[in-house]
């Protein structure tokens, strides 16, 4: 694939991420996390216990990244640990664009859950307020969201049998983070999208192919 195929792709991600977020903001985002408070969804401890790898993952990458650069020196990385390598680097780059991200946006939390943040359910504040930065206003794009993609999605497309694992533990931890009232569907959908935009181009730059072989 051709950088101009890669960024009209892009384009057309990106597009159909901002009419998904639209929607969600005006009609979805705030009726599912009144849901979730009413019926107590996020006090199911098992749902919580979900949201614990994504950062977990991002913690160790860095000293995974120095590992496998290290494994590097007694010879040719194998496949498998190519597209390990690639895959915390993703992460890292993909949470680092959450975090401006996140400044540029300044979205208010579905609830107050750390150092008394503004958020929906506890203070009734709802939106975006751009390029107000800090934690308690970072909701969007959901930064969990962008690790489980930037780090999953480089072994899908890298080995695309892997589809079912990502399947089996990405998809509860996306829903888990809406279950929890940490974020809203949108801040998911967004934090997707970026985490496999990010994953694309890293596998594209890597020349990651399934066989195991570089492309040209």
């Amino acid at each position: 694939m051709d950088y101009a195929t890669l960024l009209r792709r892009t384009s057309f991600a990106l597009t159909m991420a901002l009419i998904a977020v639209l929607i969600c903001y005006f009609w979805i985002d705030r009726p599912v996390a009144f849901f979730v408070h009413r019926h107590h969804i996020d006090e199911i401890n098992f749902l919580r216990w979900l949201t614990y790898p994504p950062p977990e993952l991002q913690t160790w990458s860095p000293l995974l990244v120095t590992l496998l650069l290290v494994r590097g020196a007694w010879g040719p990385l194998l496949h498998w640990e190519k597209v390990l390598l690639v895959a915390c680097l993703s992460l890292i780059v993909a949470d680092q664009f959450r975090i401006c991200l996140g400044d540029v946006c300044g979205r208010y939390w579905p609830e107050t859950w750390r150092q008394d943040n503004p958020s929906l359910i506890d203070t009734g504040t709802y939106g975006f307020h751009p390029f107000q930065r800090g934690d308690d206003i970072g909701s969007f794009p959901s930064g969990h969201a962008a690790r489980i993609l930037s780090f999953g999605m480089v072994w899908l497309i890298a080995i695309p049998g892997s589809w079912v694992i990502l399947a089996v533990l990405g998809l509860p931890m996306l829903i888990s983070l809406v279950a929890m009232n940490y974020h809203f569907v949108g801040d998911v959908i967004a934090g997707s999208v970026l985490g496999g935009i990010v994953a694309t181009y890293a596998t594209h730059l890597a020349r990651l192919r399934p066989d195991g072989q570089a492309s040209a």
